[in-house]
């Protein structure tokens, strides 16, 4: 466990180091950064001093701690500086745990004229939680003679196989790729008339899957068509596997199912819900194309962005980006949700039960990407999607018992474990935002982003005894 205690102080360490580049940039909240960054990295720096020795390897069951309290410290270092800033402290935690996961639901207003510091640090914190941990995971166990890809295989549900010769070198081209992302994002969004800061920002959070925005109308405070399709484009890049990139960038391979899948029924639903605005709304079909792909491809890969308040397009396009909310994007990708692979092996899985039962004598086998699918992948799919379930009722639930209305309770639930952002109705749509909530609320939706960054299964495992008695 001494092992966990120093990663842990690694980590403040290195969000004190972030806190000390923001004060240097904005002095006008230089003193709010300097504090917490000042106890953020005592703090750290005590565990790794307290910690430090020749480790043993790593096993399989300490990961999992590991994993599941470096979210939870990141969120808490993330939450200070916005505490020592203005917000109360449930508040805070709501908002950094919110970044941190890349969630995107924010409780914050008047972000129009919010200090710049405070808005690069919501940044950063979606920059970091899009794929940071995964990269420092990686790059960092190894280092210290304990196995990178067994944290890594805790935090994503990506089974592929390594593209690359270790764990180090995967984890340089996944930080080459997603670096190289948000610096090609920014290039463009500026191209097209954002100011520098609203640019760097806003790749960190697009490419992220995040969504944060620097203003209250997200991203439909930029009125511009060439904006809204170029955040279009760069979202749906963050929802694709990175081990996809890499596999194209060293074998010249794109060939991808799941991405595929992905993109052919984003297309449909894209048309569908396109031409339901021009005969419902009488929209032009141009200006309908533009405002569904942004705002479809931003629910489905769980980044949050808005230009719209879709909720007013009616009942059928309501349904429709409720439905959406759990969709996600691609496994091994920034992206939230149950995501493309999972529904795919679902369906396969069902059809071949379904097959069983009028030809109980037949062989039928469940294929992804042109292999077979193991019994305990094809288990652990259902099982994910059972969990999924009773977690998001008993979400719901709580959310009502704590006076939520029964639209938004059932919306914030599933928005929290799907990491999207906005729900749908008045109070937490995308024209509205979390912040009149109650503390009860706001803590049980925390509790939420954090089950669903980190894929439910993860943590639950902490809550069994078996698990105890043999860590």
């Amino acid at each position: 466990m001494s092992f966990v205690a120093f990663v842990n102080g690694i980590v403040l360490l290195f969000f004190a180091a972030l806190m000390s580049v923001v004060a240097a940039i904005f002095p006008a909240t230089r003193e709010v950064f300097e504090a917490a960054a000042f106890l953020t990295g005592l703090t750290g720096l005590f565990l790794v001093l307290a910690t430090y020795r020749d480790f043993p390897d790593l096993n399989r069951l300490h990961t999992f701690i590991l994993t599941t309290s470096i979210w939870m410290v990141a969120a808490l270092a993330g939450a200070l500086p916005l505490f020592l800033w203005s917000l109360p402290p449930v508040d805070a935690f709501f908002e950094a745990m919110s970044g941190i996961t890349t969630t995107g639901s924010t409780v914050m207003s008047g972000l129009d004229s919010t200090p710049r510091g405070i808005l690069l640090w919501r940044a950063l914190l979606q920059g970091v939680g899009g794929v940071g941990f995964i990269v420092t995971g990686i790059a960092l166990l190894p280092i210290l003679k304990v196995g990178g890809m067994q944290l890594f295989r805790t935090e994503s549900s990506d089974r592929g196989e390594k593209e690359l010769r270790n764990a180090a070198q995967f984890a340089s081209a996944t930080l080459v790729v997603y670096l190289g992302l948000i610096v090609i994002c920014a290039i463009v969004y500026i191209a097209g008339g954002m100011n520098f800061f609203d640019a760097i920002t806003h790749a960190m959070t697009t490419l992220s899957t995040g969504g944060y925005s620097n203003y209250d109308a997200s991203f439909g405070h930029f009125q511009s068509s060439f904006l809204q399709w170029s955040a279009t484009f760069f979202m749906l890049l963050g929802a694709l596997p990175f081990a996809w990139y890499i596999r194209a960038m060293y074998r010249g391979q794109f060939a991808s199912e799941q991405v595929s899948r992905m993109i052919v029924g984003l297309a449909v639903v894209i048309l569908g819900l396109s031409i339901w605005l021009v005969v419902a709304l009488d929209v032009r079909f141009a200006d309908a194309l533009r405002l569904v792909a942004f705002n479809v491809i931003s629910v489905v890969t769980t980044t949050g962005f808005a230009t719209t308040d879709y909720t007013v397009w009616g009942p059928f396009a309501v349904a429709s980006f409720f439905v959406l909310t759990a969709v996600g994007g691609c496994t091994g990708s920034t992206a939230g949700g149950v995501k493309a692979m999972r529904w795919i092996v679902l369906y396969r899985s069902v059809r071949a039960q379904i097959r069983q039962v009028y030809a109980p004598h037949g062989i039928f086998t469940t294929k992804y990407e042109g292999r077979v699918i193991d019994d305990d992948v094809a288990s652990g799919v259902i099982a994910f999607f059972t969990l999924y379930l009773a977690t998001f009722a008993v979400m719901a639930t709580a959310l009502g018992m704590v006076g939520m209305d029964f639209l938004s309770a059932v919306s914030g639930a599933l928005t929290a474990l799907s990491n999207v952002g906005p729900g749908v109705g008045q109070t937490i749509g995308p024209a509205g935002n979390f912040s009149s909530l109650s503390d009860d609320a706001k803590v049980i939706l925390s509790f939420g982003m954090y089950l669903g960054r980190l894929e439910m299964l993860t943590v639950f495992v902490l809550f069994t005894r078996t698990f105890w008695r043999e860590v």
